[in-house]
């Protein structure tokens, strides 16, 4: 793959006040493909989503340092506009939060109304298209004036997917989102995976490592703040090349 394609991280660095959390990432990002981040606890993995859409430096004392390149455009250079960026890799979180006090459809345009769109012939059939999208249209056409915190705990999930797919992102990033989901709400979001990465990139954290091999087309594994190795999902999970990719999803630690 071309450093024009996907995403390309060279050198990644990231810390915590004193604490480095990320040490020299350098990963190929495919774009249109579902990519997994497995690990242990503590190793970075979410430290290194958020770090993708600039969202780590929110946090108070948190640095990064290295380039994260979108189609070839640098997120950190001197004219990267970081409210932009969060638009175009959107981001689902491991639990649910849906804004209770609105309903399901306000909820789903709220990124586009922050945008300044006003018409409400517009933002309807914009929350129509993304529910669609997120495979929750049929389930709650009859409820979209309903608060979406009235919402099963794996409809609000593909609620908040929606909300992040009205506004068009290029990217899709997900924070161990069925963490806190049922098998069944956990199959739904899973089903949902392989058709969004027909329209965009997605990058998904996941202690779960069947889920990793269901869903993903390749596998990047993090130990103590490094990529231990990435490839292809099947190779990762059959004939990974580091032992400790081995001892890890063989469940010698972990």
């Amino acid at each position: 793959m071309s450093q024009t394609d996907g995403i390309s991280v060279q050198d990644l660095h990231a810390w915590f006040g004193p604490m480095h959390v990320l040490k020299g990432i350098d990963l190929q990002i495919e774009s249109n493909a579902v990519t997994a981040i497995i690990g242990p606890s503590g190793c970075g993995k979410s430290t290194f989503v958020r770090c993708l859409n600039r969202m780590h430096e929110v946090v108070p004392g948190a640095r990064v340092q290295g380039k994260v390149l979108l189609h070839g455009e640098d997120l950190y250079g001197s004219q990267a506009d970081p409210v932009g960026i969060r638009r175009r890799i959107g981001m689902v979180f491991q639990k649910p939060n849906p804004f209770p006090t609105m309903s399901v459809v306000d909820n789903v345009t709220a990124g586009l109304r922050l945008d300044g769109a006003r018409r409400r012939a517009d933002l309807q059939e914009a929350a129509e298209r993304a529910l669609r999208h997120a495979a929750l249209w049929d389930e709650v056409k009859d409820q979209l004036e309903k608060s979406g915190a009235s919402l099963s705990g794996g409809q609000q999930q593909r609620l908040c997917i929606a909300r992040a797919l009205a506004v068009e992102p290029e990217v899709l990033l997900m924070d161990e989102p069925c963490s806190a989901l049922d098998p069944m709400a956990t199959a739904k979001i899973e089903e949902l995976l392989t058709e969004l990465k027909r329209d965009l990139t997605v990058i998904i954290v996941t202690h779960n490592m069947q889920q990793a091999a269901r869903v993903s087309d390749t596998t990047g594994f993090f130990l103590l703040g490094e990529m231990i190795e990435c490839d292809e999902t099947s190779k990762i999970f059959t004939n990974p090349r580091d032992r400790r990719t081995e001892d890890y999803i063989t469940g010698r630690f972990g």
